[in-house]
């Protein structure tokens, strides 16, 4: 069974990870404003993966008799942003949703709680992937900058992996 601290830190990643969803919806606003489709598209993927998340630690702790307590939700900075700084905002965010998860691994080792533990290990792997990917994209971008022959190129390439995504299920209803 889970303990009163672990639900209450679980609960806590729940809140993060629906403000990870709204801070996505705010940059796929701004980059479908910007005319960027792919790119908004992109950020509306990860919004409902995002939610994913949430639900699957909404559903982790109502599997452990864990009465939830639903928190407020922050608003996502409301600053203009180019399309470089939105990723590396993006890529900061993941880094700091990484260090959260870790913490909840490192307290669930601590408490001894094996089912968190594994739980949580599957988030561990998506934060990986999750970093490396912004990165990649972060590293082609850099290399023209937010010239539009650059923004042109990640706007289709974001527009694919979002469609992607969208077949696999991942990006909640049709995307566009």
């Amino acid at each position: 069974m889970i303990s009163k601290d672990m639900a209450t830190r679980m609960s806590n990643q729940l809140n993060m990870e629906l403000y990870s969803a709204y801070f996505y919806l705010a940059l796929s606003s701004r980059a479908e404003t910007g005319s960027l489709k792919g790119i908004s598209d992109w950020f509306m993927a990860k919004h409902f993966e995002e939610q994913a998340h949430a639900m699957k630690i909404y559903h982790y702790l109502k599997d452990q008799d864990v009465d939830i307590q639903l928190q407020a939700i922050t608003a996502p900075p409301a600053e203009e942003m180019s399309v470089l700084q939105m990723l590396e905002a993006t890529l900061e965010h993941e880094r700091e949703v990484t260090k959260a998860i870790n913490d909840l691994v490192d307290h669930a080792l601590t408490e001894k709680d094996h089912a968190t533990n594994i739980f949580l290990q599957w988030f561990v792997t998506e934060q990986i992937e999750e970093e490396a990917t912004v990165g990649e994209i972060l590293g082609r971008l850099r290399l023209f900058g937010d010239k539009p022959e650059g923004l042109l190129m990640i706007d289709n390439e974001l527009g694919v992996m979002a469609a992607t995504l969208a077949q696999a299920g991942a990006a909640g209803p049709s995307i566009g």
